[in-house]
């Protein structure tokens, strides 16, 4: 049940959708919801270390906010001046955090996105429009994670001999950069001329090469799509009924709430947390799965009595 185990076409067809949303709609209750649930997805795929890129995302989007406000001086209610002199508004400010907002929910959105979609996928989705593009996006998901393996592990031989980036005076500090950045380009120019090699002696420049895949579309990919085309067909309703934008220039105007608008924000949430649900789903289905095998693995039945 986890997102990444569904149809490459899938996860491309939600992730578009995703962005797409996030960048467009300006209305408060679909940026909190964005940024609530990919928030909450990130955490649930990278864990800690997400949570520490998701919390340091908060203060940069105040300090966009306050950089975006005073350099653009538009709404009617004054809130003082910065220290240029420029006017500062309410509206200029709830603007910038508006947009904070949407930069923030999409770096998380991206976090996620390399999660689940991965080099292969990428091959497999884009290898018969243009088997350039897809080698060199392969290429470049795979190469940088490993270029930061390599240079942790150099960085700790340095270190372990005295010449890391960080020991000795500041010129020492500068020649052990230098060399460390030498080691780190050689290391993976040489990886590159064995990839090229490599792929060169298995015939990829050739011409009617095939592919295999793995990837096959079923049931389940498609009560997928189903839903997420649901979700898309209200939220696209939602657009129509301009219930996903709010006016502020020169006043913050909001539309009203209705019942209707419950709804849009519902199937919203839902389309966005659908991954992580699933995700959650398959998890608990297969622990009580081991639970129950375990059961049944340590069941002794009761000796006989013989009479």
């Amino acid at each position: 049940m986890r997102f990444d185990s569904y149809h490459p076409t899938i996860n491309l067809i939600y992730f578009v959708a995703a962005f797409a949303m996030v960048i467009a709609f300006r209305h408060p209750a679909y940026l909190l919801i964005s940024y609530v649930a990919v928030f909450l997805y990130s955490i649930k795929l990278r864990g800690k270390r997400a949570l520490v890129l998701d919390l340091a995302l908060i203060p940069m989007i105040a300090v966009y906010a306050f950089i975006y406000s005073s350099y653009n001086h538009f709404g009617v209610t004054n809130l003082g001046e910065n220290f240029i002199g420029n006017q500062i508004t309410l509206e200029s400010v709830v603007y910038g955090c508006v947009i904070g907002v949407r930069i923030a929910s999409c770096v998380m959105l991206a976090s996620c996105m390399f999660v689940i979609v991965s080099a292969d996928k990428v091959v497999y989705l884009f290898g018969r429009i243009s088997p350039k593009l897809s080698l060199f996006l392969a290429i470049l998901m795979r190469g940088i994670p490993r270029i930061g393996e390599r240079g942790k592990r150099i960085e700790r031989s340095r270190r372990g001999i005295g010449k890391g980036c960080f020991q000795g005076n500041i010129l020492q500090r500068l020649q052990h950069f230098f060399a460390f950045v030498s080691v780190l380009i050689t290391w993976t120019l040489e990886d590159l001329i064995e990839s090229a090699a490599s792929m060169k002696c298995r015939g990829y420049s050739l011409k009617g090469r095939t592919a295999f895949s793995i990837y096959r579309f079923d049931n389940r990919d498609r009560s997928f799509v189903i839903a997420v085309f649901a979700c898309l067909v209200l939220q696209w309703m939602a657009v129509l009924l301009d219930q996903t934008d709010i006016y502020y220039n020169p006043r913050i105007i909001l539309n009203r709430i209705t019942p209707l608008s419950w709804l849009f924000y519902l199937s919203y949430a839902v389309f966005l947390l659908l991954p992580m649900g699933l995700q959650i789903a398959g998890e608990i289905s297969f622990r009580k799965k081991v639970m129950k095998e375990n059961a049944t693995f340590f069941y002794c039945p009761p000796p006989k009595t013989m009479l």
